[in-house]
């Protein structure tokens, strides 16, 4: 495997305060508003919402408000028109970065992003300029739990098309390609299992260590640009 997922680099950020978990929110809802929008609102004709309600029930996202974020998505009176795009470019000392973005104002986001990679010493760079350093893939988080047998997990995660399965001592952490995720999501999800992260993510091959000065810079900057609502995800070869 070339690289560990975004949780094992980031997962002692995981823990949100309520202000995190509201944005993280708003972020999911437009991820469901988006699947409707590209394939219906049936989740069993349409995995990409089958996989955003996957990761809205992964982050402890209420029934209710994902009931919400899809009436409101499928409803008449929704004129929201997301559109999906990429930056790419480098934080301090040259750490590889890829910022998605879900926006309903191109401009906007643009000028926020390119602020905040300015101010905490990076740069945006052209399109394709770091983005051959990460390969997409789907990530499936567990608990490593007491009651989880790894032999089993591993050997039901395997069976139901993954790629690669990692135990770590707090979790376990499937891989799968891009085209197998909704799959083995739904085999475990019938196996029983429940997800502490399930998302399609860019793992870096490489990583690159910083100093406390730069890393100092880093943090600010990945935080600067969480705060944005228009940030859907930020990937990185930051080895914390």
């Amino acid at each position: 495997m070339s690289g560990h997922s975004k949780w094992a680099n980031i997962k002692h950020k995981k823990e949100r305060s309520d202000a995190k978990k509201g944005k993280a929110f708003t972020k999911i809802g437009r991820e469901l508003a988006l699947a409707i929008r590209q394939g219906g609102p049936d989740p069993d004709k349409n995995s990409k919402l089958k996989d955003a309600i996957a990761k809205a029930k992964a982050n402890n996202m209420p029934n209710d408000t994902i009931k919400r974020s899809i009436s409101k998505a499928i409803g008449e009176g929704n004129q929201d028109n997301y559109e999906e795009f990429l930056y790419e470019g480098h934080g301090p000392h040259g750490v590889a970065c890829i910022v998605e973005v879900r926006t309903d104002n191109r401009n906007r986001a643009a000028a926020y992003i390119r602020h905040a990679f300015d101010k905490y010493g990076g740069s945006l760079g052209t399109t394709g300029c770091v983005s051959f350093m990460f390969e997409r893939k789907g990530v499936i988080i567990i608990e490593n739990k007491e009651e989880i047998d790894e032999d089993t997990l591993m050997m039901e995660a395997l069976e139901g098309g993954a790629q690669d399965f990692i135990a770590e001592e707090e979790f376990f952490e499937v891989l799968t390609e891009v085209a197998d995720f909704s799959n083995v999501r739904e085999a475990l999800e019938q196996k029983g299992y429940e997800f502490l992260e399930v998302s399609l993510q860019r793992i870096p091959s490489t990583y690159v260590k910083l100093n406390e000065e730069d890393q100092k810079l880093m943090e600010k900057l990945i935080d600067n640009l969480e705060d944005s609502d228009d940030v859907q995800n930020i990937y990185h070869n930051w080895e914390l």
